[in-house]
């Protein structure tokens, strides 16, 4: 019998596909939700990465793969230790809450049906909460929600030692896209530029070996007429 078989193999492309994206996603919402409470101005939430496929409204969906997902906004209009903190804290209640009471549903028989899969999603809520509420800085340096949430409480500041928002400014991510997708366009001009240079070297390259041989052709019927005399 296989460790890892096909059915395994489905519950996986489910997870990586259909919970996570969902999961992150509300994450994100979070952050909408709280934000908007407080007179959020300019509000976007992207979705994957790369190049933009379409934007509606509030929402900025990219071409790769929509794991990838954050929320920016340029400005709040109500302000405050307390208003920062909810904000951050948006994201945990977003996961905690329904978690807390799916979790409930399934333990008291509720929900009967598709039960590996809901325990399948609250394992992926749980997930992001307990690293949304532990205090940590994320891979690349960065403050998580609990550190930030933390700092604020404790001094009064998003963090007391990073300048940069934890969440970027809308215009800068506008801004941002806008240059990456110059700079790919200007790649793919170099390149079709260097492609057509190298085809007309090969033509160039093509109408001289023709040249020659038709050359070479003469001298052989040349020759021949000669000998034939």
């Amino acid at each position: 019998m296989p460790v890892f078989g096909l059915q395994d193999l489905i519950s996986l492309v489910i997870s990586a596909f259909i919970i996570l994206p969902v999961v992150i996603f509300l994450r994100e919402l979070g952050y909408v939700i709280t934000s908007a409470v407080f007179g959020v101005v300019n509000p976007r939430l992207t979705i994957g990465s790369g190049p933009r496929v379409f934007k509606f409204w509030i929402f900025d969906v990219r071409r790769y793969y929509h794991l990838y997902s954050w929320f920016s906004y340029d400005d709040l209009k109500r302000k405050g230790k307390f208003v920062y903190v909810l904000i951050y804290a948006g994201p945990i209640l977003i996961n905690l809450v329904p978690a807390l009471v799916l979790n409930a549903l399934i333990a008291n028989d509720v929900i009967t049906e598709y039960v590996t899969f809901w325990n399948r999603f609250l394992f992926y809520q749980f997930y992001y909460v307990l690293f949304d509420v532990v205090p940590m800085k994320t891979i690349n340096g960065m403050p998580n929600n609990g550190m930030v949430i933390y700092e604020m409480l404790r001094y009064g500041k998003r963090v007391d030692y990073n300048t940069d928002p934890f969440i970027p400014s809308t215009t800068e991510v506008e801004e941002e896209y806008q240059e990456e997708m110059e700079e790919i366009e200007e790649q793919i001009e170099e390149m079709e530029e260097a492609t057509e240079e190298m085809n007309e070297a090969d033509d160039g390259q093509e109408v001289r070996r023709d040249s020659k041989e038709d050359e070479e052709d003469r001298k052989e019927r040349k020759m021949g007429g000669m000998e034939n005399s």
